[in-house]
């Protein structure tokens, strides 16, 4: 048996530290032993939750379950655990010695069977370096910071585009110092676009869990409430605190109407994020007449933020754009924006029209001081929309790729952290302001980016 014992301190609110702690699945957020946490039991965490983990040792995916044995609300969350061959007792306490200050001590006691259980001595010293580990990234995961800033290095590795690239599969996820989400958000209004699987669907589960209340707005009633019902169960956040919206994001008319029914039920609006995105192989025109990813990646993004800005500047609400690593290969075709020249390309098209939105998101900064912009590509991530877009990349690389919720962290992270202060128009990757060009021709100036906001003035009012 094996007993490991960590204390710390952090400057937060006693309440703040048990309601993130009290949800174990957060431990893949601090824990660096855990590669994966998942709450099985739906709602809030209660006595009695079951949480599905996957650990992390020597190279190896371990699974083990745990289960919550006891909550006493801010001063303790017990757990016991099973895996193969071994099985934990955690112990959780908590204790404000004065307001704005919670003193954390963690506890584990190990118990190993069989072949395990022989080779007890030689795993302490490591368990007992796993213990000091997880709780220094508790410490860090509690503890509310300043946005990071974009040194020489992070530049240097993103100019050159194959390291950059290797960042953008799990590894670079991985190696992030801190991936805490602890900045609650209570009763915040936010607006995510394609929310029924993938980066939107872990977005809405992240923001729920921190407080946000949801409006989702997507295709299909049936896909979106299944949406919500997810939500609901991962975060607990209780159904009624999310609504939907359903809309075909591709035609600029849906977007201004569905822009309209939400400012009616919300005329106050904390954030939007324009998720909703698509990837076709055959080039096609919606029938307003725009090529289909130009019209779902860049037109619907523009229309819903310009519409909804009304309801977002009574609040100093963010905007946050979700583009693609792709853009970072092709340059702004003010001459070809519908790509009506040379043979269609659905991966250039994609890439061209996030190419566009990034340069949109520098005009809504430079025009609209009460609202903050931001926009993020999410790495390569295992989504169904890749999956379905890029069967061959998605076959060649899955072992590697992110999955929805390492690729949605950094949406949250910029939804929520409230030290985000000079930052509106950048770009960010893994919590980091980064280039927007890296390879030469694709930088876009003030003039381009002049032609293309007049280019989409112009889009949007010939859909009117």
């Amino acid at each position: 048996m094996i007993r490991l014992h960590e204390v710390t301190t952090v400057e937060r609110e006693v309440g703040e530290c048990f309601r993130y702690l009290a949800d174990f699945s957060t431990a893949e957020q601090w824990d660096p032993g855990v590669y994966r946490a998942e709450k099985r039991t739906p709602g809030p965490p209660a006595p009695g939750t079951k949480f599905a983990l996957t650990l992390s040792a020597g190279g190896r995916r371990i699974p083990m379950t745990y289960q919550l044995e006891e909550l006493v609300p801010n001063e303790l969350i017990a757990l016991t655990g099973d895996g193969e061959g071994f099985s934990a007792r955690d112990r959780i306490t908590l204790e404000s010695p004065f307001p704005g200050r919670t003193r954390i001590a963690y506890e584990a006691v190990l118990a190993f069977s069989g072949a395990a259980g022989r080779a007890e001595p030689l795993f302490r010293p490591w368990l007992k370096g796993v213990g000091r580990k997880a709780v220094e990234g508790m410490t860090r995961a509690l503890t509310l910071g300043t946005a990071p800033s974009r040194g020489p290095l992070d530049n240097l590795g993103h100019r050159l585009v194959l390291p950059a690239a290797w960042s953008f599969t799990e590894r670079g996820y991985l190696a992030m110092p801190d991936k805490g989400l602890s900045e609650f958000i209570d009763d915040r209004i936010w607006v995510i676009t394609g929310p029924t699987s993938g980066l939107g669907l872990a977005t809405g589960c992240l923001l729920a869990r921190l407080g946000a209340r949801l409006l989702l707005v997507g295709r299909g009633g049936d896909r979106l409430r299944e949406a919500a019902a997810t939500i609901d169960a991962f975060s607990g956040c209780g159904r009624e605190r999310i609504q939907c919206f359903e809309a075909e994001l591709s035609l600029a008319r849906e977007c201004r109407r569905v822009a309209a029914e939400i400012a009616a039920a919300q005329p106050a609006i904390d954030g939007l994020v324009n998720n909703a995105g698509a990837l076709f192989a055959e080039r096609g025109e919606t029938e307003e007449g725009h090529e289909r990813a130009l019209a779902i990646n860049l037109v619907a993004p523009w229309v819903l933020t310009r519409e909804l800005l009304p309801a977002m500047r009574r609040r100093g609400a963010r905007v946050i754009n979700v583009v693609s690593g792709g853009m970072y290969l092709q340059p702004l075709r003010l001459d070809d924006m519908q790509f009506r020249v040379g043979r269609y390309d659905g991966s250039v098209a994609y890439a061209r029209a996030k190419r566009a939105l990034v340069a949109v998101t520098e005009h809504w900064a430079e025009t609209t001081p009460d609202v903050d912009f931001y926009s993020m590509h999410p790495g390569w991530a295992a989504t169904p929309g890749v999956a379905r877009s890029l069967p061959a990349f998605d076959r060649r690389m899955r072992r590697w790729l992110r999955d929805s919720r390492m690729g949605a962290d950094t949406i949250a992270w910029l939804a929520t952290t409230a030290a985000l202060a000079g930052h509106s128009g950048e770009f960010w990757f893994d919590r980091k302001p980064r280039p927007t060009a890296v390879v030469p021709g694709t930088a876009v100036d003030a003039r381009q980016r002049a032609e293309l906001v007049t280019w989409l003035e112009a889009a949007q009012a010939r859909a009117s």
